[in-house]
């Protein structure tokens, strides 16, 4: 913001009781903000290399065209920048909110490896995306032709969605099964609103509704319907599941109340942030306001639970990690805003146990990194006798996500898994070992990003369509 600028955002918030009656507040305001938006998007982008070899784009799991739409940015041609972002990523404000850049293009920024500082290529994305639908340049999906083949598709996340678009775009039609009551999977209940707002998911939800999509919500597969009656309806379907089974911690005291798996702790929080009804939210079961709280992990989901119980109001939040900083797996750029908002976290340290019922307390065991093993990774161990308790009126045990025994629960023993317990399917083209049974996401990967299961729902997409092609090949030969 120059000087110029920044003294007249000081001249209309001195001014703003006196504009308020005039009705000039608002206008006064989104009229710097987006003079201000602008300029900070054309100057980031300006930064851009347009290196040689863009590391941006090639450790991007989509591959977008990262330093053309930053150029066409820096000039200001905003839709072409937009068009170009919206080409090969389904969801790209999405993306730009959430994605770790701090390990993917931004991390790999040839100005961030010089020292410099990374163009922030996600803020650009999110901006020029937001003003994509502010301005009418996302438009409807509207196939060129329609067919009458159909494609179910099971699961609304990111990997779901981001192949029913795809789909539908070809005028294959589609429908969706989920689970919960609203689509969007992860994206709706898993990550907290400050991190990603609900209406931008609501909104491609929309569109993808009236694109034809339909979306047949609150049911089950193997409860409410049959896996065999889903194939039966369809010429092929899309397992995109996710993984929702959470790691459990085996303890003594570990059934204790005041003890609550991340999942549903962050389910509720989201509920609640659209007005929904949650009691257990209202009873305090999953609330953290007031309370002592301790979450156990060191992913990317402990700290989306550390984050929502400080702005839940918490009197103190920690976050228990049995590695050191350098070794945990969430992101850095959580962990240091997390930091900054008052979050304490306790490294090299285990829970050995809980106290109380309701619980009182972590019983904590001190740990340090043993030698690295043959990936080079160290493994903590134990250190005797410096065990301590840690006050806690609230746990969240955010340990990860394993994914549940579909061929048991669906009753279709022919879809094979993993060793993990993941469905097995080619890494290509997504099938599976049943014919025109496809899967991706988190329930192929396991617990991985949003970018990769959107990337895997376009690819799964494709390999649908040429095998939905192959009965009128056949007969035209």
């Amino acid at each position: 913001m120059t000087k110029n600028q920044m003294l007249k955002f000081v001249d209309v918030e001195r001014d703003m009781p006196a504009k308020r009656d005039a009705g000039l507040r608002n206008k006064d305001f989104h009229e710097i903000y987006a003079e201000f938006a602008d300029a900070k998007a054309q100057e980031q982008a300006s930064r851009c290399s347009q290196c040689g070899v863009p590391y941006c784009q090639s450790h991007c799991p989509l591959h977008n065209n990262i330093p053309d739409w930053l150029r066409l940015t820096a000039e200001g041609r905003l839709q072409e920048a937009y068009e170009i972002s919206q080409a090969t990523n389904t969801f790209p404000e999405i993306c730009g909110r959430i994605c770790p850049q701090d390990r993917l293009c931004e991390g790999n920024c040839v100005i961030e490896q010089s020292g410099h500082g990374t163009v922030t290529i996600g803020a650009v994305e999110k901006y020029i995306t937001d003003t994509a639908w502010e301005k009418g340049w996302v438009k409807p999906i509207v196939p060129a032709q329609e067919y009458d083949q159909s494609v179910g598709i099971i699961g609304a996340g990111p990997g779901g969605l981001a192949a029913a678009d795809h789909l539908r775009r070809q005028g294959v039609q589609v429908t969706v099964y989920d689970r919960y009551d609203r689509a969007g999977g992860l994206l709706t209940y898993g990550i907290p609103s400050f991190k990603l707002e609900k209406p931008v998911v609501m909104q491609r939800i929309e569109q993808l509704e009236q694109a034809g999509v339909e979306f047949v919500l609150n049911t089950t597969v193997g409860e409410d319907i049959s896996f065999d009656a889903i194939r039966g309806k369809h010429d092929a379907v899309l397992i995109a599941t996710g993984v929702y089974k959470t790691r459990d911690l085996q303890a003594p005291g570990s059934g204790a109340e005041g003890l609550v798996n991340a999942i549903d702790y962050l389910t509720a929080s989201n509920k609640v942030s659209f007005g929904d009804d949650v009691p257990e939210f209202e009873s305090g079961e999953l609330n953290a306001a007031g309370k002592r709280v301790v979450v156990i992990g060191g992913g990317d989901t402990a700290m989306d639970c550390v984050r929502t119980a400080v702005r839940q109001g918490a009197t103190s939040v920690k976050c228990l990690y049995r590695r050191d900083r350098a070794n945990m797996p969430g992101s850095q750029r959580e962990v240091k805003n997390a930091e900054e908002e008052g979050v304490e976290f306790v490294w090299l340290s285990a829970p050995k146990g809980f106290t109380g019922d309701p619980v009182d307390g972590v019983m904590i065991q001190k740990m340090r990194l043993g030698a690295p093993d043959a990936t080079g990774r160290q493994s903590p161990e134990l250190i005797e006798g410096e065990d301590y308790i840690e006050k806690a009126d609230l746990v969240i045990k955010a340990l990860g996500f394993e994914p549940e025994d579909l061929p048991k629960l669906w009753n279709e023993e022919a879809l094979t898994v993993t060793r993990w317990g993941t469905i097995r399917a080619d890494f290509r083209t997504h099938s599976t070992e049943l014919p025109g049974v496809y899967a991706v996401g988190d329930i192929v990967r396991g617990a991985s990003l949003v970018v990769w299961a959107i990337r895997d729902g376009c690819e799964a997409a494709d390999s649908i369509l040429n095998f939905l092609a192959q009965p009128a090949q056949v007969a035209a030969e």
